[in-house]
């Protein structure tokens, strides 16, 4: 499903869907340090019902499941959720082709909200009351964020260049480490109760950084198949002149979780 949003890439459109294979194959990078943080804020754990909205292929259900919570994952693309289904083979994960403004549970209904690199793709006016109304009292949103850091990293900021050179209405480049940003109109019914931002190494071997390059919003969501191919040679090419077989790319990580104000 086509997304368009003014704000991001200049309103050219989008559908993850359209690379749902790499996404499900190379997007699978948070290191345990990423989930061990979850876990000391006390979420996601046993005797816990969570609600991961714009789920993707499931990373974060299928990588916290064995931590006891009872995950469920809406996302709104049907190639998304078709990879989160066949990848959570025998886990008790209920995954549901979803918008999140439209999300159709009932009041009171989960602990904690997930929202993993997805939070600026939503209609927060049109979403949050919902939000507030399926959580429990006292329930939490988190939302989670991961990206290189190309002005720290040489072979993360190559390969960002390379993105440019296609796709030169990409938003998705120049990252520094910064706070998540939580839309003013979440004041009304959550109250922020921690953030946290923390660089991190993420290991890849060649194939894997390429993949993961391939599979993000610039290249496999919004290139034609014959500009992906393109970019895909040029950028195995660089990698083989600028990085060794494997390597660790520099990234930063951000938490922010909130509080309803029902409890």
């Amino acid at each position: 499903m086509d997304i368009k949003i003014n704000n991001i890439d200049g309103g050219k459109t989008f559908d993850f869907g359209r690379t749902s294979s790499d996404y499900a194959k190379y997007r699978d990078i948070y290191p345990q340090e990423f989930y061990d943080r979850i876990l000391r804020l006390g979420l996601c754990t046993k005797g816990q019902r969570v609600l991961d909205i714009g789920t993707g292929t499931g990373v974060l259900p299928r990588n916290m499941y064995k931590y006891g919570a009872e995950w469920t994952g809406t996302d709104i693309s049907e190639n998304q959720t078709a990879q989160a289904k066949i990848l959570s083979e025998g886990m008790n994960i209920n995954y549901y082709v979803m918008p999140t403004e439209k999300l159709d549970f009932p009041n009171n209904t989960f602990d904690v909200i997930t929202a993993c690199q997805c939070i600026r793709y939503f209609d927060h006016e049109n979403t949050v009351a919902n939000l507030s109304r399926i959580l429990k009292p006292s329930g939490h949103i988190l939302v989670l964020y991961m990206a290189w850091l190309p002005f720290e990293d040489e072979i993360a900021a190559a390969s960002e260049k390379l993105v440019l050179k296609y796709n030169p209405e990409w938003t998705g480049c120049g990252e520094t480490v910064h706070p998540i940003y939580i839309p003013e109109c979440y004041n009304e019914y959550f109250e922020p109760e921690y953030r946290d931002e923390y660089r991190l190494n993420v290991h890849f071997t060649a194939e894997g950084w390429n993949g993961r390059m391939k599979a993000c919003r610039g290249v496999g969501a919004s290139l034609s198949e014959e500009r992906i191919a393109a970019w895909e040679s040029e950028h195995k090419k660089l990698l083989s002149e600028i990085a060794p077989a494997e390597f660790d790319i520099l990234h930063y990580a951000a938490i922010a979780l909130l509080k309803s104000k029902n409890g």
